[in-house]
């Protein structure tokens, strides 16, 4: 069970969306790829850090064959993006003639999921489609479609299910929006 409030660093957290919401909302995701990929072997390509719980959860409700492949890329210090995409980890995969899915844990301002998006139909990607967990409608400053978007919320800084603050909250099972 959740607490209610969460101590990171010098920051409090308080309950934002319980385990119940993530889990509907990653089985509705999960639902909409298993129509839409099925009879296709996409290559699932996940954005490390952040997104490794939601990955892994919509990885194992994936009724179609598929591979996965992991990235590492970063645009945040402390609650706020830099405003620039750094690459710490490579793709180790061709995605050249593949469909791509591409799964981010939360898309705020885009200019991630943008990068990536550009980067995969650079290198030959069939298809690209856009996967979160959470989307920041408000923050969000691209021109691109997000395919399967489980939770809009408003633009406020969360932790927990993946998601940190300089490196703690990763492993809260249920997702806390910054204390104001």
């Amino acid at each position: 069970m959740s607490t209610p409030e969460v101590h990171l660093h010098d920051k409090t957290f308080v309950l934002y969306l319980s385990e119940e919401e993530i889990a509907s909302a990653v089985s509705s995701i999960a639902e909409r790829m298993n129509k839409d990929f099925a009879g296709r072997t996409p290559l699932i390509v996940v954005v490390l850090n952040g997104a490794f719980v939601f990955g892994a959860e919509i990885f194992k409700q994936l009724t179609f064959d598929c591979e996965v492949a992991f990235i590492r890329v970063s645009s945040y210090r402390g609650t706020a993006s830099t405003g620039e995409v750094k690459e710490e980890m490579p793709l180790g995969a061709d995605v050249r003639d593949r469909d791509v899915i591409v799964i981010e844990d939360i898309v705020d301002s885009g200019l991630t999921m943008d990068n990536l998006r550009l980067r995969m139909a650079e290198a030959g990607a069939r298809s690209v489609s856009l996967c979160t967990l959470l989307f920041k409608p408000d923050a969000f400053q691209g021109v691109f479609e997000l395919k399967y978007v489980g939770i809009e919320i408003p633009d406020r800084f969360v932790v927990g299910h993946g998601l940190d603050y300089d490196g703690l909250g990763r492993n809260l099972p249920a997702i806390y929006q910054l204390k104001v």
